[in-house]
């Protein structure tokens, strides 16, 4: 598979996610995909990008693999990434190497859940590779039992029976456990990690690679950070 072989090269890499909101300032497709062009310049490995708009632009600027997902809300319906098959369609047909989506147990706006859904969708796309963003140990196993080729815990401190919680609680105990338990998806690192020293650090954990947003392509939180560094 082509795909499988770009993505094997993000190995113990650095994969930069550049996204931007509609609320914020950066929110555009040619703004992230220079985004993407300079971390390409600095040495990532892999794109994490929002929406087909943006994964196409990124697309025609950089040749590094994408992990692309859609955030659309729903409601109430607290699955918002990647969350129904019309997403997944969406992200599929942009080419991205990888499709990303919520992984957790939650009901999801169609009334399914992952169990439930994403057996449907591997066998619409049995090539595509696809990763599951959970929030515990329990979904990041039972996505490996569902055919996942990735997991990482994106969700960890967002859902209801993690509010509030850090990936660094406890020395990154939650993503030690998914390193040891996950054994045929490859566990890729994600949130929280804020500068060189944590990614080192959580590389030494064992994950395939690691995924680093906010610290580098969000600058009004880089700026809250020295802002309030200096209060």
């Amino acid at each position: 598979m082509k795909e499988e072989e770009k993505v094997s090269k993000m190995a113990r890499g650095l994969i930069v996610s550049c996204q931007a909101l509609e609320e914020e300032p950066l929110h555009s497709p040619s703004i992230m995909a220079k985004m993407a062009l300079a971390a390409k310049i600095g040495g990532a490995v892999g794109i994490r990008a929002n929406t087909a708009v943006d994964i196409e632009a990124i697309k025609a600027e950089v040749d590094l693999p994408v992990i692309g997902i859609y955030k659309k809300n729903y409601g109430a319906c607290p699955v918002f990434i990647t969350p129904t098959m019309r997403e997944v369609d969406e992200i599929v047909a942009t080419g991205a190497e990888i499709v990303a989506m919520d992984g957790t147990d939650r009901v999801r706006p169609d009334g399914t859940v992952i169990a439930d859904l994403f057996p449907e969708i591997r066998r619409k796309y049995p090539e595509q590779l696809f990763m599951a963003d959970v929030a515990t140990v329990e979904e990041a196993i039972a996505a490996e039992k569902l055919g996942f080729d990735f997991v990482a815990p994106t969700l960890f401190g967002y859902t209801d029976e993690t509010s509030g919680k850090k990936i660094a609680d406890d020395d990154y105990a939650l993503l030690r456990q998914i390193a040891r338990e996950v054994k045929e998806a490859r566990v890729i690192a994600e949130g929280n990690v804020l500068t060189p020293e944590i990614a080192q650090h959580i590389q030494e954990i064992g994950v395939f690679a690691i995924v680093v947003g906010g610290a580098i392509t969000r600058p009004q939180l880089i700026t809250e950070r020295f802002v309030d560094a200096l209060k």
